[in-house]
């Protein structure tokens, strides 16, 4: 019986944006733990998120793959989409990302082919190539301490998960009567019906190297310039210039990433970024811990080299009055041409990031709840 492989609409990929913003506007969650909450009062908060961000008219919402950072819950992106498809009926759904060397590629085509079934038509598979960890814990994960050769065979690794994800291995191949459940051979087994549609595949980076693969495979591309501000413009135009058009796309997509937290009053943004620096600065020299609240921030005796270090990695976050921050990502469109704009809102408090996307969304004038009903 020939085998009918699934396919991706370029309209499943490229947004529509809404109200008065210049691109479609998503969301990026790393479901983070404030000082004093637990990891259940983040996954709560997470679906107030998506459901607030499905109501308003952002198009798609990812979730980050990170591990062994008792600050960040989302270590498990398949769980968590899960149960954010079942709270949500037709935002996009995806992982921001999957770090492929992470796992078996068979495990991964099965993790998305089970979320595609849940949600159907409303799911990405972002794939990256970093640990999205620490070097020990990214061996425990792999069971190998072999972690050059995982980035390295990541082209190969691609590959073989898309062959898994289309059921279509060669004749010959070891893999070929191997199939990922739910996925394609459903639809050739006796009786079978499946859905002709799969998740995209989407390549994440922070730098060159995904950039020209993305661009060379024709996929969508999703840079992270919340946490690679210096390399965006560069990948960006690594990524138009190496594209060749594919079944999937007949022109470049790409969207960025973006530190943006919106607050009723500009002092208040400050003290929330500032405390999100101070996680990021105990995570950067090897002290991981939950956000801290922003009177801990404020309590805190920055060094001169961490106040430094907090003053940069602030200067990159999009952040104010709702107007400062709809200015902000004005400015950053037009200096990076990005296709879509992706908010990460990180803050101690849940309600805090629930109010930043709400206020984003009232500054572009996005639906209402009831409009988009």
């Amino acid at each position: 019986m020939s085998r009918r492989h699934p396919t991706v609409a370029e309209d499943e990929i490229r947004g529509t944006a809404q109200g008065t913003a210049p691109v479609p506007l998503s969301v990026l969650d790393l479901v983070t733990v404030g000082a004093g909450r637990t990891a259940t009062d983040a996954l709560r908060t997470s679906v107030a998120i998506a459901r607030l961000a499905e109501s308003r008219g952002f198009h798609r919402y990812w979730v980050a793959e990170h591990h062994s950072m008792p600050g960040v819950a989302s270590s498990s992106p398949a769980v968590i989409l899960a149960h954010l498809a079942a709270h949500t009926s037709r935002i996009r759904l995806g992982s921001g990302g999957v770090m492929l060397p992470n796992h078996a590629p068979l495990v991964i085509a099965e993790q998305f082919g089970t979320l595609e079934a849940l949600a159907p038509g409303r799911v990405d598979l972002g794939l990256g190539r970093a640990p999205g960890t620490d070097g020990a814990t990214a061996a425990a994960l792999r069971r190998s301490d072999r972690l050059n050769e995982g980035a390295d065979d990541f082209p190969e690794q691609l590959a073989e998960l898309t062959r898994f994800l289309d059921d279509d291995f060669p004749d010959g191949h070891p893999y070929r009567r191997i199939h990922a459940v739910p996925g394609p051979v459903q639809a050739t087994s006796p009786g079978g019906v499946q859905s002709p549609h799969r998740p995209p595949v989407w390549l994440l980076g922070s730098s060159g190297f995904s950039a020209r693969l993305a661009g060379s495979l024709g996929l969508p591309f999703a840079f992270a310039h919340h946490f690679s501000a210096q390399n965006t413009i560069p990948a960006l135009d690594l990524y138009r210039e190496s594209f060749r058009p594919s079944a999937v796309l007949a022109e470049p997509y790409a969207l960025i990433g973006v530190s943006a937290l919106a607050t009723d009053d500009e002092k208040e943004a400050r003290r929330q970024v500032r405390a999100a620096a101070l996680s990021m600065i105990r995570l950067r020299t090897g002290r991981p811990g939950l956000v801290p609240t922003p009177e801990e921030a404020e309590a805190y005796e920055f060094s001169p080299m961490e106040e430094e270090f907090a003053r940069s990695w602030n200067a990159n976050v999009v952040h104010g009055t709702a107007d400062e921050v709809r200015s902000g990502l004005d400015d950053l469109h037009k200096r990076t041409g990005a296709d879509e704009l992706m908010l990460t809102g990180n803050a101690h408090s849940g309600d805090v990031r629930l109010r930043s996307y709400e206020l984003v969304a009232d500054a572009y004038g996005l639906p209402t709840a009831a409009s988009a009903s």
